[in-house]
């Protein structure tokens, strides 16, 4: 159940920040629930890959920039989704404070 109410709060999120950046669009519900899917999927690839250090949650420099090129490359996958490379950082970083304040992982107790 916690998977997808998160999967739900990506394709708000995904939807907001669309609204909010100039140079992003998403067509429509649709559009943007194939992008949170595609989104995690990317996402998972790359932590399997290389761990959770380069990903947003390593919080570092390069998660951000991992993180608007998930979001640049999504758009040649997904239709109806598109976002510009400078738009894409502007995204990333509004997601990034979007996921300081609400995160989207359990701390461990």
């Amino acid at each position: 159940m916690r998977h997808i109410i998160r999967f739900i709060v990506s394709v708000i999120v995904l939807m907001v920040v669309a609204f909010l950046v100039p140079g992003f669009s998403i067509a429509g519900f649709g559009s943007a629930i194939l992008a949170a899917l595609a989104i995690m999927v990317v996402g998972w690839l790359i932590e399997s890959f290389t761990g959770n250090k380069i990903t947003p949650y390593g919080r570092g420099v390069v998660g951000f920039l991992v993180s608007a090129a998930v979001l640049y490359l999504i758009q040649f996958l997904v239709p109806g989704f598109r976002i510009g490379i400078f738009s894409a950082l502007i995204a990333s970083l509004i997601i990034g404070i979007i996921d300081i304040f609400a995160p989207t992982t359990r701390s461990k107790a």
